[in-house]
């Protein structure tokens, strides 16, 4: 697995994920429960994570919907 995004963001998350399930791309969520930490203010970041075979396909097609991916 590789980091695709990081983001303090939950809807860049989401919407990222999205874009990547309906090309067929699994995308997995990290540090989606760090807010206990943090006291729920989203200070941390979350990542992205996709498989390495799907990196390339999966950077494309958040630079082509407005995104920046982290790698």
């Amino acid at each position: 697995m590789r980091e695709l995004l990081r983001t303090t963001d939950p809807t860049v998350i989401a919407f990222a994920t999205a874009l990547l399930e309906g090309e067929g791309i699994a995308a997995f969520p990290l540090d989606v429960h760090m807010s206990i930490l943090d006291g729920g203010i989203g200070a941390l970041p979350r990542r992205l994570m996709v498989a390495d075979r799907d990196l390339f396909m999966a950077c494309a097609i958040l630079r082509d919907n407005g995104l920046e991916p982290s790698t």
